[in-house]
């Protein structure tokens, strides 16, 4: 899943970034502002303390779905939504949303991180649910406008943090009855993030939870919010019992890993596979996506698509969490049935996750080669 998934952790650094005089300039020859405006607007912000929390931006996408078609979309200072009291998007949740995330480089440019996927998820998920979706045209034109809009939030270079973008589909217009809107809106506003999860990048562990994060043949492999509502109860539990979040088995033998909270599940063998689990409750991650084609070209690693038994976590020297708000979280150890079971460390992240990590935020980034068709300059 978007922590992305929604959710899931970057990595901040303990300082905060100063902003080059060079920077600056450029900043402000693509905003139209002068660079001492530019330099105001930024002492607001204090970007190392960031952390994944709503802040209001400039603008937002706004696009309506009438008379079977999309309209041409507009940008809006206006961060609430006008919708009737009958949209079935608040009775029966007929609503999907994506999350990715916008990068300052260090020659001031900015990239956007493969948005051709996450409009090809989105296009699924609404096929799941009858709605009609935007087309990667229009998805990706959407992102680049509110990515300009906002450019000012972006956190800077070397900050750890990225300006993440949620696009949503949501089903509105007058109705009770079950059926699909008869209206519906793409939207797409963004927020400067930090790390998701306190403490940056090292080991957190998690505890196998008794709920089920979606039923087999159900919504699990569509970016639904239900999905993500039926998620809060666990993962209040774990947390209250000092977890980072809970892993979820699958739906039907309840013997392999599907989810960490909402985030993908990925380790490594002590053979060097690269496993991850595949199963049609599984959302189909971007990150998780990433790193597959990073381990098999950057890394060198067999990757292995499959099940993953909660009862052979010894197979594994480390694992890790991935997904669009959480890049990577190392996992230290899994509890269940009341044992902890530690993969590389509880303390010390491993060296093949340290290197995915720093191979695919070096991408994002643009510190390292990007493979063709990854990034969209904004």
């Amino acid at each position: 899943m978007d922590q992305a998934a929604h959710p899931f952790y970057l990595i901040a650094q303990a300082h905060t970034c100063a902003i080059t005089l060079e920077n600056q300039r450029t900043y402000a020859r693509r905003s139209g502002r002068s660079a001492i405006e530019d330099v105001m607007a930024y002492e607001n912000i204090e970007w190392d303390k960031l952390g994944f929390d709503y802040i209001k931006t400039d603008q937002r996408y706004l696009s309506h779905w009438r008379d079977g078609d999309w309209d041409q979309g507009t940008l809006t200072e206006d961060n609430v939504l006008h919708i009737s009291e009958g949209s079935t998007a608040l009775h029966y949740g007929q609503q999907c949303f994506e999350g990715l995330k916008a990068y300052r480089c260090k020659d001031g440019s900015i990239n956007l991180f493969r948005p051709d996927q996450n409009a090809l998820r989105m296009q699924r998920s609404c096929a799941r649910l009858l709605m009609p979706a935007p087309s990667t045209e229009q998805f990706i034109e959407a992102c680049k406008q509110v990515v300009k809009a906002n450019e000012r939030f972006i956190p800077p270079y070397g900050s750890g943090g990225a300006l993440y973008l949620r696009p949503f589909v949501i089903g509105v217009g007058d109705n009770i009855g079950v059926r699909t809107a008869p209206e519906f809106i793409f939207s797409v506003f963004c927020i400067p993030v930090g790390p998701y999860f306190k403490g940056g990048m090292k080991p957190n562990n998690f505890v196998i939870s008794g709920y089920d994060r979606a039923a087999p043949q159900g919504t699990g492999a569509a970016k639904v919010g239900g999905n993500y509502a039926a998620s809060l109860m666990p993962g209040s539990q774990a947390k209250k019992n000092n977890f980072a979040d809970c892993i979820y088995l699958d739906p039907q033998t309840h013997t392999k890993i599907e989810e960490v909270g909402s985030a993908n599940f990925f380790a490594i063998t002590h053979n060097d596979e690269f496993v991850t689990p595949k199963s049609p409750s599984v959302l189909p991650g971007i990150t998780r996506l990433s790193l597959i084609e990073l381990a098999q070209s950057r890394l060198g690693l067999k990757v292995i698509e499959g099940d993953v038994f909660i009862d052979k976590l010894s197979d594994f020297k480390e694992a890790g969490a991935c997904g669009t708000a959480a890049v990577i979280t190392p996992i230290g150890g899994i509890e269940y049935n009341g044992k902890l079971h530690v993969f590389y460390s509880e303390k010390e992240v491993g060296p093949v996750v340290s290197r995915l990590y720093a191979e695919l935020t070096g991408v994002q980034s643009g510190d390292v080669e990007a493979p063709q068709g990854w990034i969209v300059k904004v």
